[in-house]
């Protein structure tokens, strides 16, 4: 099977024209396994180590689907994800990092803050939808995250990032494992520079968040795209010593037929070996509700597939005590309304949503609406 190039981030139909108008209208360890006792003595509800959320990613890019998407999701999530591509053409033609997030995000940020939602933010340096590649920015720019000046423009993107957003939790490497694999050597260890680089300068600037990278699960297991075997995290830990946190990028429909073929230790054996075991959390994934074909991979799903994997999930996550459970999608997309050109293997992201592209329910929906009904340890 030919290798999925991975999800939806912000791309070039999400770029800086059309995200900037949309930002324009906001307003300026303990195990998941314990359970409580009641006054009887009797166990109480499942209790869950993992808060819970979505990015603002919409079905079509108008302002009333943001905010319909947003507050749709907003009373089952405790975390917002701004999970993208850096907006390297304004930043290498010289725009100030400052002035591109209060353009850009620090109404969206505002907004999500007055409901409550901590902040998860993803800098992704690479192609978000094709792990061979630059970002599309980049390319299009004929530069290249090697270049000491790109590095530089990343790393103070990222510093303003957490001085104006102050995100609890901040990413500042995605998928290296996948990266690793598919990418030239030349841009994985740029990639790897760029985020060292960037987390020394976080030091400095008193940055006191948590921050981290992410790895592509069904790559630790040897299966996107492939058979086995097992290759792990070791390499991923350490090159990015860093990381405080170990965020997982999860797809397994591309690798498994069923939810219940996923192994019992999907997560976890991604931990065996490590001596100093990182707090993990889950930052990218999901099962679609449909079927697609793309790139010469197929996928084969429906809605009750999707539903029973929601429903298995949180047992996965009770096996690491997990920090967290991020879906970048909580809406189906609406590729006929995006503006070409869109990416080639979209359609194999496009209905990862627990609502459809109309805020219809799902029956994943309730199943998430369960998990979340479960108290926070």
């Amino acid at each position: 099977m030919q290798r999925p190039d991975l999800p939806i981030k912000r791309r070039d139909w999400l770029a800086n024209g059309s995200s900037a108008a949309l930002a324009a209208a906001f307003p300026a360890s303990l195990s998941a396994l314990l359970t409580g006792c009641g006054s009887s003595g009797s166990p109480g509800p499942a209790l869950r180590s993992w808060r819970m959320g979505f990015s603002g990613l919409p079905p079509r890019l108008t302002v009333q689907d943001v905010l319909r998407t947003v507050d749709t999701w907003s009373t089952r999530g405790e975390i917002a994800a701004i999970h993208e591509e850096l907006p390297w053409s304004d930043l290498l033609a010289g725009m100030t990092p400052q002035a591109i997030l209060q353009r850009d995000k620090v109404g969206l940020v505002d907004y999500y803050r007055g409901k409550g939602h901590q902040l998860m933010f993803m800098a992704d340096l690479t192609d978000g939808l094709s792990r061979t590649d630059e970002a599309p920015q980049l390319r299009a720019l004929n530069r290249s995250l090697s270049e000491p000046a790109v590095q530089l423009a990343a790393r103070n993107y990222i510093v303003a990032v957490a001085q104006m957003l102050k995100p609890e939790v901040l990413g500042l490497a995605t998928e290296t494992n996948l990266i690793r694999a598919a990418a030239p050597p030349t841009l994985y260890n740029a990639l790897k520079q760029t985020a060292n680089a960037a987390s020394a300068d976080l030091s400095a600037a008193g940055y006191t968040g948590t921050r981290f990278i992410s790895v592509q699960v069904e790559t630790a297991w040897g299966v996107l795209g492939g058979s086995g075997p097992f290759v792990g995290i070791a390499q991923d830990r350490a090159d990015f010593p860093f990381s405080e946190w170990l965020g997982l990028s999860s797809y397994p429909y591309f690798s498994w037929p069923t939810p219940e073929d996923i192994p019992a230790d999907y997560y976890s054996r991604l931990q065996q070996g490590n001596t100093n075991p990182l707090p993990v959390m889950v930052v990218e994934g999901g099962w679609p509700s449909q079927g697609a074909s793309a790139n010469g991979v197929t996928v084969s799903s429906n809605p009750a597939l999707q539903a029973r994997y929601i429903a298995r999930h949180p047992a996965l996550l009770d096996s690491v005590a997990a920090r967290g459970w991020i879906q970048l999608v909580f809406a189906d997309l609406d590729l006929a309304s995006l503006p070409p050109p869109l990416p080639a293997n979209l359609p194999l992201f496009t209905t990862l949503g627990l609502v459809d592209a109309q805020y219809n329910a799902k029956p994943a929906l309730a199943h998430w609406d369960a998990a979340f009904a479960r108290p926070m340890a």
